[in-house]
């Protein structure tokens, strides 16, 4: 923003300054360019404002006609009216509607300054260049400020904080989070106050809860070869200048599926308080000619854009074959795509914080150009769960839900043996379900079975989220006189041993001994390839 104050405002509300040296005002042309939804059109109109010139605004795309000479004549007299109510600032919005590249043609139009023809960006026109970025931290908590200014906001309700879970959100985006968050509170609460009335209670306003190691279970040597990797590097990087080493770019996780590999990728961008941009391999491929580099190039410029970003591929396999493999790849468009990949990874620079972190079940089909150092060169195995890693992984996903004083979870632990997270997690979801199903059999009868399910889904959001004695501690305070005369308080659902022995009949294991035989034999080969024979020693 001090810069365009410096070529706009500047030039326009003390000219005797350049007169008095002698020479010409800056440029009187800028370029802004950047992600949709950052403001660029904003700071046009607040640098006019502020200014006190006349501002102008042409869109590119209504200035164009299908009739011959109509597109000049429109652009014409908007310069002239422009020229009339001089001082006046002209704000061309989808520039690259009517001044496209004559040389390429861009899929990704006005985000790249690229996208605009090279005659209009040489000096005396278009000669400024401005990337209007997404905001760090602190411009998101300032965007929020303004847009909940006139927001009737509950006293728990702490802003400073959703910054912090709102990673790579620019700030049309905050300002759809703000109405949205609105919008929602007057749906919950439809049925219970009057539309007439113009106030609106916002206890109802929740935060998103975030991914943190709380989350997952076990994984303790995995866990801490990540921070090593992507967390330190962000929150240390004097360490890495003093002695002169750059950080890794990237990470392999490999494994059986279900082990945890998504949620630790997604723990340890939250735990740096890092972006972090999803990709499946196989939504990157199109039929289209060119289109898939297209997206590789896409999903890598939105990371640098976003930096400090952790950039997550799952199902790597489908992008990151073997070259000369691929099967039925007749035009050779994944070897294309994959030698994109590869040239992205190479040309990130060091300075933008960008992280990499693949994720495979078929670390024998990757092709070994992606794993040499420079890219994703710490490879980490991820195996299924020993005793104690079920363990902790019964208790993360169990550490919110009521759970009876009778069940050993130590015991579930020994008895899934070969089971993995994502098995363990299936475990615990059926033992809730045959709980609520059993509690809402024991209510009276005569109720509607919607109204049965809205009243104990309802309570078992509050339990879930608050625990079970802070329910029965305010249904104390709410009937105190009912709960002294009963004598016995109302049960409190609960997960009991034979809801778990339900599960378990029913629970099945995701991975076979031969496929733990087949990853075993992964790892071993590709730590052998990566390792001296020998201990070395000075």
């Amino acid at each position: 923003m001090a810069q365009i104050r410096e070529l706009v405002d500047l030039p326009l509300r003390h000219p005797q300054l350049f007169k008095e040296i002698g020479v010409k005002p800056p440029n009187r042309g800028i370029l802004l360019y950047g992600p949709p939804g950052t403001g660029k059109t904003l700071i046009a109109r607040a640098v006019a404002d502020e200014a006190g010139a006349f501002f102008s605004c042409i869109n590119g795309a209504e200035i164009m006609s299908s009739w011959p000479g109509e597109s000049a004549k429109n652009l014409t007299k908007a310069f002239e009216k422009a020229e009339k109510k001089a001082p006046s600032i002209i704000f061309i919005d989808e520039i690259d509607s009517i001044a496209p590249n004559r040389e390429k043609i861009y899929s990704e139009v006005g985000s790249k300054p690229n996208s605009i023809d090279p005659a209009l960006r040489r000096s005396g026109r278009f000669d400024r260049e401005i990337d209007i970025g997404v905001p760090d931290e602190v411009g998101r908590l300032e965007i929020l400020r303004i847009h909940t200014k006139n927001m009737k906001l509950a006293e728990d309700v702490e802003l400073e904080r959703i910054p912090k879970d709102t990673h790579g959100y620019v700030g049309a985006d905050l300002a759809a989070l703000c109405n949205e968050a609105a919008l929602q509170c007057i749906r919950e609460k439809l049925d219970v106050i009057d539309l007439k009335n113009e106030t609106i209670d916002a206890k109802t306003l929740n935060s998103i809860p975030k991914v943190s190691w709380e989350d997952i279970g076990g994984l303790g040597t995995v866990n801490r070869e990540l921070q090593e990797t992507v967390q330190y590097p962000v929150e240390h990087p004097e360490m890495f200048e003093k002695f002169g080493m750059s950080p890794s770019k990237g990470v392999l996780l490999y494994g059986p599926p279900g082990c945890g590999k998504t949620l630790l990728a997604k723990a340890i961008a939250n735990e740096c308080q890092a972006n972090f941009i999803s990709i499946k391999g196989p939504e990157l491929l199109t039929m289209w000619f060119g289109e898939s580099e297209a997206n590789v190039r896409g999903i890598f410029d939105k990371a640098r854009q976003s930096a400090p970003c952790v950039l997550f591929f799952d199902e790597l396999d489908s992008i990151a074959t073997r070259r000369g493999n691929s099967i039925g790849d007749a035009g050779g468009s994944g070897d294309r795509v994959l030698n994109q990949l590869l040239t992205e990874m190479d040309g990130m620079n060091a300075k933008k914080t960008v992280f990499i972190i693949g994720a495979t079940n078929r670390p024998d089909v990757i092709d070994p150009a992606l794993l040499r150092p420079g890219r994703l060169d710490q490879l980490v195995y991820i195996p299924l769960p020993d005793e104690a890693s079920r363990l902790q992984i019964f208790k993360a996903c169990l550490r919110k839900s009521p759970v009876s004083k009778n069940v050993d979870i130590q015991v579930l632990a020994k008895h899934t043996e070969g089971f993995s997270g994502a098995d363990i997690t299936e475990i615990c979801q059926c033992a809730c379900k045959y709980a609520i199903r059993e509690n809402i059999e024991k209510t009276a009868p005569g109720a509607s079975p919607k109204s049965l399910l809205s009243t104990w889904a309802s309570r078992w959001r509050k339990i879930l989220t608050f625990g079970p004695n802070i329910e029965r501690e305010k249904k104390r305070k709410d009937n105190p006189q009912t709960m002294e005369e009963g004598g016995v308080e109302d049960e409190v659902p609960e997960i009991r041993a034979a809801h778990f022995e339900e599960s378990m009949k029913y629970a099945r294991r995701s991975v076979s001994d031969g496929d733990v035989h087949k990853y075993q034999g992964f790892a071993q080969t590709l730590q052998q390839s990566r390792g001296f024979e020998s201990e070395f020693r000075f």
